[in-house]
């Protein structure tokens, strides 16, 4: 399993690439960043910085969206990218949440967000997209690779990751929960004749290790807590849409009855007031809290339901010293010892 992490792109800038250098040296093979361009500063500016002071990791949005950017723009930016520092880049995208609703839009259609699929991924790997009634191409980005994974919660955003997707991010690390999607997904990828085992699985949440006492487990909560009202922003679009009686597993919609609003100014911020109706129970499943030990079990079940990347969302007090819990006391033990072999005559 890949342990990637999720940033914010909060200033300074310069302190969001030395995370994403510390997080290389310790072993992740991964760092997003939110794409809400109001909250936050600029992604895609931070990339190139990232990308220059690293070697390995893959950079990209965990997620960025069809309608505060040009599809072609971003395209073109991902191929930049790869041509500048190789191909160490990849696209999250979803509908839409922080960066549409700040400025008062509505998340995207599945449809809408089917097409820009379609034109970030031909044009980012150097195919031609058909944009409008205009079919365009790169001339200068072919060798560029650009995988393409989506987030979604909803039935018919599974079905359509599952058609379409080079991956498929769920940003909760519940097991049950992520049992249900991953098979959706599955599901609709072979009755769309393609093969269920290519769509790349990445489970995504906020990560806080702890010494094992009571009292840390409560500080590790209150600063986790936020990340049930992001989550909740996205149920409440699946109840409102479905109904509370759907098919939808109730493990992932019950616990918005107490939800009264949100403030995007706070959002993916220890403390965040709208987040007060968030039971500790749903905290605990939806994050991973605990010594260095319940995070491996939670990792290796997720690892077992077909989970090929955790990424760990970094928005707590404890950030550097996760990145090095993570790097000495879970990444080593996650893989399986490699024994040098001596052959001789």
């Amino acid at each position: 399993m890949d342990i990637g992490v999720v940033l914010q792109c909060t200033p300074p800038a310069s302190r969001v690439v030395e995370l994403a250098r510390i997080a290389e040296t310790h072993g992740f093979s991964h760092v997003w960043t939110f794409d809400s361009h109001l909250l936050w500063q600029e992604p895609y500016v931070i990339y190139s910085q990232i990308l220059a002071v690293t070697r390995r990791v893959v950079v990209g949005p965990m997620v960025t969206n069809p309608s505060t950017r040009d599809w072609t723009v971003t395209a073109s930016t991902f191929a930049t990218l790869n041509d500048m520092f190789g191909n160490r880049t990849i696209c999250g995208i979803g509908r839409g949440d922080s960066a549409v609703r700040a400025l008062g839009g509505r998340p995207a259609t599945l449809a809408r967000l089917r097409e820009s699929i379609a034109v970030i991924r031909e044009l980012g790997n150097g195919r031609s997209a058909r944009v409008g009634d205009t079919t365009v191409r790169f001339p200068w980005a072919q060798a560029s690779r650009l995988p393409v994974w989506v987030a979604g919660y909803g039935p018919r955003a599974l079905d359509l990751t599952g058609e379409v997707a080079d991956g498929f991010i769920l940003q909760l690390a519940d097991p049950d929960i992520t049992a249900w999607t991953v098979a959706r997904v599955r599901a609709a990828a072979e009755r769309a004749g393609r093969d269920p085992a290519a769509v790349t699985i990445c489970v995504a949440a906020p990560a806080y290790i702890t010494d094992g006492t009571v009292a840390a487990l409560k500080h590790a909560r209150e600063q986790c807590r936020w990340f049930g009202g992001m989550v909740g922003n996205h149920v409440a679009d699946i109840v409102a849409r479905y109904g509370s009686d759907s098919g939808v597993p109730k493990a992932l919609t019950a616990y918005i009855a107490g939800r009264q609003g949100y403030d995007y100014n706070e959002h993916g911020r220890a403390g965040n007031t709208h987040a007060e109706f968030v039971p500790d129970e749903i905290v605990d499943r939806f994050c991973i809290l605990g010594t260095p030990d319940e995070h491996l079990t939670r990792l290796r079940e997720l690892e077992a339901l077909g989970v090929d990347q955790f990424a760990v969302y970094l928005q707590h007090d404890a950030k550097t010293s996760t990145l090095e819990a993570y790097g000495e006391s879970v990444l080593p033990r996650l893989a399986p010892p490699i024994e040098a072999t001596v052959t001789g005559s």
